[in-house]
């Protein structure tokens, strides 16, 4: 997925009762785009959404980056 297709979903998942009145967007402008992924990932999972991006990170080789 691009930047903007997870930015776009990120902003979906915001409007979602869970999220309303938190900010969940501004730390996307300090992560990298596997993380992003990630982050909406988690997001999407923890509102109750069916997740539409995980595992799609635009970079595939480092959509788990540290872990072993």
């Amino acid at each position: 997925m691009t930047r903007l297709e997870l930015l776009n979903r990120l902003k979906e998942v915001q409007q979602m009762p869970k999220y309303q009145g938190r900010d969940i967007t501004t730390i996307s402008s300090a992560l990298s785009n596997q993380a992003l992924a990630k982050h909406v990932e988690i997001c999407e999972k923890a509102a109750g959404a069916t997740p539409r991006f995980a595992g799609q990170a635009s970079e595939p080789n480092q959509a788990h980056a540290g872990r072993a």
